[in-house]
């Protein structure tokens, strides 16, 4: 680039005009995207802060992930209720360490959920540059389901950098 930029900067102080444009070159699609299910279990401990507004929460996060990915995961989450029966928000970080089809590493989730009378709204994404070891370049995001009887599982949706 910088010899093309020598030549370009020669030819006009030498009075030869001409344009040319410069394009990227295409890349090669450098991903795959996969899918990874099974249950996972969860448990969630209050932090003994004494906030002086009860609709305010903060707490630790411990969740035993099981099927496609093998792992544990920690975190804290915030939450806030409101006057209004099922409604709320939360957001969460978690850093997940384990095993995802024989890939093995960690990476870290962000959750945003809010729910306007008992209707959630659950966006979980897989933080940018956040993965490690074999899950390095790792991206996605993650569908929580909860059934009947409080049975939790997941869908993670992800891209992890082709080998070469």
């Amino acid at each position: 680039m910088k010899r093309l930029l020598a030549a370009l900067t020669l030819f006009s102080l030498l009075g030869m005009g001409f344009a040319i444009a410069l394009t990227p070159m295409p890349q090669k699609d450098s991903s795959v995207t996969l899918h990874a299910t099974g249950p996972f279990d969860v448990k969630t401990t209050a932090h003994d802060d004494k906030s002086p507004d009860p609709l305010l929460g903060r707490y630790a996060l411990d969740k035993q992930y099981h099927g496609d990915l093998e792992a544990i995961g920690v975190g804290q989450m915030l939450t806030a209720g409101t006057h209004v029966k099922g409604s709320g928000a939360y957001v969460a970080i978690e850093k997940v360490t384990g095993n995802l089809k024989n890939s093995t590493g960690s990476f870290v989730l962000e959750h945003m959920g809010t729910m306007a009378q008992n209707v959630p709204q659950l966006v979980i994404t897989i933080v940018p540059d956040s993965g490690t070891g074999d899950l390095k370049g790792i991206a996605g995001k993650m569908i929580i389901t909860i059934a009947a009887g409080g049975k939790h599982s997941y869908d993670l949706e992800y891209t992890l950098p082709k080998g070469d």
